[in-house]
């Protein structure tokens, strides 16, 4: 009897180490069971899969393979008839080459762009601070403080041996970059305010933060910009004058509340009733039980729609070219302006789309970072 359980054990000790067939695991089985499930799946697979092959090669050949990097200059005149000659069987990336610094910084003084270079830097530094949980506390703040100031110092300058450069001269990325981290630095706590008043007891506040809401999401984005740059100028009174670029940035920071204030409200409404009647067991008041309790856990349940409205309005300051501001959308279409380079449009917007998918990729990978550490928290 002790040597068939000698004898046994082995054996079952051998089978846990046996690794589980490829074919019902891993990204064989999952290919088996999504893509080729079937004849038609299979054949659908395949065509798309042709399809794919194709222009990728198409791609490579046009992008890399026969494109033209750069062209002579004479007389400060770029030289675009080898671009013309391939007629678009490769890219013109010359456009980019010569006009990568007005694309990025718009009209400003040439000279001094190394300010607007390092404002780059600095919003990219923030942001990824801001990412870390270590400096989730009350240094945050400080530093938010800090790196704003030496942007403002950087793009105005009048100071420190800076040459002053009026807001009219900005333009390109970093315009982008201050409409965007600005818009959504001021809407996000609007946005909670507004949340929490809907939800409030007292009639006259949960009234007027729901016509804000209804009002603001009931028009575009593009109608409130006008409105800040034509029609609220005329209710000033005369000789008073404020900013085309601060007054866009106030209409993009209302309208981005707005959207996050509902984003914010639905997290509100998932928690369950007994978090409230926790809260309450415990004699928290009413900002104790909210700011501890409740929004930690309603802003952690909408992670997603919160970077996915942040993604969105990220590229929805393009819309201020209609009211004249240079961001980096504006500052490519007028690079192609000049007869020399018009006809080499896709290069330019191949070149801005990157930058745009470079920053809104990372803000949703950090977001699926994010939530799924919060939820291996909350599991243990």
């Amino acid at each position: 009897m002790s040597d068939i359980t000698a004898n046994a054990v082995p054996a079952a000790a051998g089978s846990e180490r046996r690794q589980p067939p490829v074919a019902t695991t891993g990204i064989v089985a999952w290919a088996r069971m999504n893509l080729f499930s079937s004849w038609i799946n299979t054949a659908i697979t395949l065509a798309l899969a042709y399809l794919v092959v194709r222009w990728t090669i198409g791609f490579i050949d046009w992008a890399f393979l026969n494109a033209i990097w750069s062209v002579p200059v004479v007389n400060g005149q770029a030289q675009t008839q080898a671009c013309r000659e391939i007629k678009g069987v490769g890219a013109c990336w010359a456009v980019v080459t010569e006009k990568h610094r007005f694309i990025l910084f718009g009209t400003y003084p040439y000279e001094q762009h190394w300010r607007p270079l390092l404002v780059c830097v600095l919003f990219v530094g923030l942001y990824i601070v801001s990412a870390l949980r270590r400096f989730w506390n009350w240094r945050l703040i400080p530093i938010w403080i800090v790196t704003l100031t030496v942007i403002g110092v950087l793009m105005w300058g009048g100071v420190f041996g800076l040459t002053y450069v009026p807001q009219e001269r900005w333009g390109g990325l970093p315009i982008t970059l201050i409409l965007s981290t600005f818009g959504l630095a001021f809407a996000f706590p609007l946005a909670v305010l507004v949340a929490l008043g809907r939800r409030s007891k007292l009639p006259a506040i949960k009234t007027l933060c729901v016509l804000y809401v209804e009002l603001i999401r009931g028009v575009p984005l593009i109608s409130l910009l006008f409105m800040a740059s034509v029609m609220f100028p005329l209710f000033l009174p005369e000789g008073m004058n404020i900013d085309k670029l601060l007054r866009a940035q106030v209409a993009i920071t209302l309208f981005a509340g707005a959207y996050l204030a509902e984003v914010v409200r639905a997290g509100l409404q998932t928690l369950p009733r007994g978090q409230y009647e926790a809260a309450d067991a415990l004699g928290l008041s009413y900002w104790q039980k909210t700011g501890f309790i409740i929004l930690p856990q309603a802003l952690r349940l909408v992670i997603p729609p919160l970077v996915n409205t942040f993604i969105g309005f990220f590229k929805d300051t393009s819309l201020v070219l209609i009211i004249g501001i240079f961001d980096l959308l504006t500052a490519g279409k007028t690079s192609i302006v000049e007869p020399a380079w018009q006809g080499f449009g896709i290069e330019v917007y191949v070149t801005i789309g990157l930058i745009y998918l470079v920053f809104c990729f990372a803000m949703s990978k950090y977001s699926q970072d994010l939530e799924r550490e919060l939820n291996r928290h909350r599991r243990r």
